[in-house]
């Protein structure tokens, strides 16, 4: 069911980081040994294996590009022509095997789904959405929906199905179709009417193949089963599959089946999928397909969930997981003597796998998915669709192939040494390597320049980016390529410092409570470096402590080396740098602001790559912190005054501090509640600020008691902070006349 309708292509990038996290230093290794690897690189007749090896591909030809968007189907006649049911637009196209086009049939419906060829030559076509079959001449053009033979008609048809998804030829020469909505196979005999030959619970069938012993093998869409049928048409569920769709199989000589499903038993997660015919020859006609999970999938260029499978059924019954991937669509299967072929998409990969689940990507064709197979004597032909492609593989290996590596990033400027290729056929292959400062090679690039495998040096231009090509004959065999490079030594970076007075820095954090501080970078970028991905960005947390003074800073490595980082520190009008803290491997540190004098002062970060190099190779870069005030000592409280006239209590005072302005300040009257002054200007902001305020006499009613022997008598209390959270206390003591 997966070569149905429209499709869009789906695009995967998979991106390499060159530098690893782990220590980097000296000369270093870029290897490519790996299928996922080696499967970013560009093959010309190449295949790569899963075992991570590159070997002799077949060769790939594009015989013919086709005016319509889709071949859902592919035929061949014993001259080795090609058949070619096509949508948008809909028609049947004869190819040669030089690539000569001739349309043999044209139809207002919206695809020619199915096309087969009959034991005599003549050709059969399944068209949708009107679900008819139509007999063509192959040496007659330009036939139509009105002068072409129709050979079975559903409406003619007691269940009226909706859809017709594959022809097949029986042993006999009789045509088996089968249909959906409902599931169905009917069997046309040489010269005879249709017949009901099968009817299924299932939604659809889609695929047919015929065991050597006679008997039909049918897959379904709904529960992904596999039926065995009788030439008297009885039916046996022969393999119950894990996925709802069973997309293709093929029959092997010794009768093992295989198969390829698609989607989640129980989930329909993709929406219903409209299509519409545009052509402006035809009347609109819109069908929806609702169970057709893996077309809803490739056409909205979404992954199917949880991928495809191949299940291989043993001659006895015995069924087992062949070939699984989560990423590909499988739409077809072929079966050969050197391995089964499924073609896939959304990237149009051909892949042969072999029994024991070992499996090779053979090709990698221009189109976004590879439909449908047809095996002549002289190759393979494999129709695509998004385009609309008609290529050629050849059985053999090709005479020669070529593999071009991904662009590979060293990050800086870099003298390339050794190529390091693992082989047996060392003469069966030649080897090219570029290079270039722009990650484009189209753009400024080095000529590819022949490269002598594991002896000798790359022999290309010292450069930032470099890029490796294989040419291989038959019989070549590569496990393993490595280049090995040494970057240019790059020094440091310090790309941010924060230095808060009065928090002690901690990492972890060692007081969950109020008290704790997260110390943050200003800015989440510096010197075009997001800094939560450097390793010195993570959270470093601390305490409010005004003895302590804490620092954190960032910094990064383009070589990717091991820094350890070195603290200076200056005063305000001071020239020399004096060292605070040595030898630092974490980015973060807590000092006392005991040991320096009250002052305005900045910290210099000297970080070193030379843990990474040899003794006296190693750079360093540095960066300098923006003013920051020491201040521990508190302001002075002078002249306060405090006087009772007339039931009101006047105080006033002067507050100095000697390095920041004074921050607020509050009174208390009697041990009572904390209150806040305004200074005489409102604004706290100077070194200096005088208060003068009147509040009332508290309690100026009172008796003498035992408690109070004089309630005249009162303690007026002020605290002066300054901005550092210094702090001064004074007290008066002032008298007034009970009555």
């Amino acid at each position: 069911m997966m070569r149905r309708l429209a499709f869009l292509s789906l695009l995967g990038f998979i991106v390499v980081s060159p530098l690893s996290s782990a220590l980097a230093q000296g000369t270093r290794l870029w290897t490519e040994s790996t299928f996922q690897q080696l499967e970013q690189g560009t093959p010309h007749g190449v295949a790569i294996a899963s075992d991570g090896r590159l070997l002799p591909g077949p060769a790939s030809k594009l015989v013919y590009t086709s005016p319509s968007t889709y071949i859902w189907s592919v035929a061949a006649d014993k001259h080795g022509n090609a058949y070619l049911a096509t949508g948008a637009p809909a028609s049947v196209i004869k190819v040669t095997p030089k690539g000569k086009a001739t349309t043999l049939f044209k139809t207002k419906d919206l695809n020619v789904q199915a096309v087969a060829v009959g034991p005599h030559g003549s050709v059969y076509a399944a068209t949708m959405p009107s679900g008819k079959v139509y007999k063509l001449n192959p040496h007659t053009a330009n036939a139509t929906d009105a002068t072409a033979q129709v050979v079975f008609n559903p409406a003619q048809t007691k269940l009226k199905s909706k859809y017709i998804w594959a022809l097949q030829f029986g042993p006999h020469g009789d045509l088996y179709i089968a249909t959906g909505e409902p599931a169905a196979i009917f069997r046309v005999a040489p010269g005879g009417k249709p017949t009901l030959f099968f009817k299924s619970h299932e939604v659809h069938i889609d695929a047919l193949a015929f065991a050597p012993n006679g008997d039909l093998i049918a897959a379904s869409v709904g529960s992904g089963l596999i039926y065995r049928i009788s030439k008297a048409g009885k039916a046996f569920v022969i393999f119950d599959a894990p996925k709802k769709e069973i997309t293709s199989v093929a029959v092997a000589p010794d009768g093992t089946i295989y198969a390829a499903g698609v989607g989640q038993k129980g989930q329909n997660t993709l929406p219903p999928l409209p299509v519409t015919n545009s052509s402006a020859s035809s009347v609109t006609a819109t069908i929806t397909v609702v169970a057709i999970g893996s077309t809803q999938g490739a056409t909205q260029n979404t992954l199917i969930p949880n991928g495809s499978q191949i299940y291989a059924i043993s001659p006895s019954g015995v069924p087992r997981v062949l070939w699984n991937n989560v990423s590909e669509v499988v739409y077809d299967l072929l079966w050969t003597r050197n391995g089964l072929l499924a073609s896939t998409g959304n990237s149009g990969h051909i892949y042969r796998i072999y029994t024991n689940g070992n499996y090779e990507d053979i090709a990698h064709l221009e189109a976004s998915q590879a439909i449908s197979f047809a095996d002549t004597p002289s190759g393979i032909y494999v129709g695509t669709a998004n385009a609309g492609k008609l290529y050629r593989l050849s059985h053999g290996q090709a005479p020669q192939s070529t593999y071009v590596s991904p662009v590979f990033d060293a990050g800086v400027f870099t003298q390339w040494g050794r190529a390091e290729v693992q082989t047996n056929t060392p003469s069966n292959i030649q080897m090219f390597a570029r290079s270039g400062n722009i990650e484009n090679p189209a753009r400024g690039w080095s000529d590819w320049q022949p490269v002598t495998i594991n002896r000798g040096q790359l022999g290309v231009t010292s450069s930032r980016f470099v890029q490796w090509k294989l040419v291989l004959k038959p019989g070549a065999s590569i496990s393993s390529v490595g280049l090995d490079f040494l970057p240019v030594n790059i020094a440091p970076v310090v790309d941010q410092i924060v230095v808060v007075p009065g928090v002690r820095a901690s990492k972890p954090a060692d007081d969950s409570t109020a008290n704790a501080v997260t110390i943050n970078f200003q800015s989440a970028q510096a010197n075009g470096v997001d800094l939560s991905q450097q390793d010195t960005a993570s959270t470093v947390t601390g305490v409010k402590d005004k003895s302590a003074v804490a620092v954190r800073w960032a910094a990064h490595d383009d070589n990717g080396d091991k820094l350890v980082y070195s603290l200076y520190y200056r005063g305000q009008h001071e020239r020399n740098w004096l060292l605070l803290r040595k030898n630092l491997h974490h980015s973060w540190t807590t000092f006392s602001a005991d040991m320096l004098p009250d002052g305005v002062y900045r910290i210099k970060v000297v970080a070193s790559d030379q843990p990474s190099h040899s003794p006296g190779k190693g750079l360093t870069g540095s960066m300098v912190s923006n003013n920051f005030t020491i201040d521990t000592t508190p302001p002075t409280i002078s002249q306060m005054v405090a006087t009772i006239t007339g039931g009101n209590l006047h105080v006033s005072f002067t507050a100095t501090d000697p390095m920041s302005p004074i921050a607020r300040a509050q009174f208390s009257v009697d041990a009572g509640p904390w209150q806040y002054i305004a200074p005489a200007g409102r604004i706290s902001d100077s070194l200096t600020e005088h208060y003068d305020f009147t509040v009332p006499v508290p309690g100026s009613h009172k008796q003498p008691s035992a408690q109070t022997p004089d309630p005249g008598q009162h303690v007026i209390t002020v605290r002066v902070f300054d901005r550092y959270h210094n702090v001064i206390l004074a007290k008066s003591l002032v008298q007034s006349v009970v009555q």
